[in-house]
């Protein structure tokens, strides 16, 4: 594997993990009250999901045109973290809703 392939799933891992972390931050600010931050972090999530997708996208496009990707563990390591964020984000999104409601706030 080269080199810009190795930065790029860096990248993906980085961006996913920034993108969990954000999520798991919305829930325990919704979660102690301060729903204002808790969907600030929501955004700072889907804008780093955002990036993540972006750089899949253009790895499909490349594996559409013929340009083969290396698959390794690097890069499934890098999927893992990328479907873990996903997932924290549709819930965190689910919580922050819920504690909202709790707090008296409309849908």
């Amino acid at each position: 594997m080269d080199s810009k392939m190795e930065t790029l799933i860096m990248e993906l891992i980085v961006s996913a993990g920034s993108a969990r972390s954000f999520a798991m931050d919305a829930i325990r600010l919704a979660k102690e009250g301060d729903m204002a931050a808790a969907r600030e972090a929501l955004e700072a999530s889907e804008g780093e999901t955002r990036k993540v997708h972006e750089t899949q996208t253009g790895l499909i496009q490349a594996e559409a045109r013929g340009e083969r990707t290396e698959i390794n563990l690097f890069m499934v390591h890098a999927q893992d973290h990328i479907m873990t964020a996903m997932l924290a984000k549709e819930l965190a999104r689910e919580f922050v809703d819920l504690y909202g409601r709790m707090a008296g706030e409309k849908s």
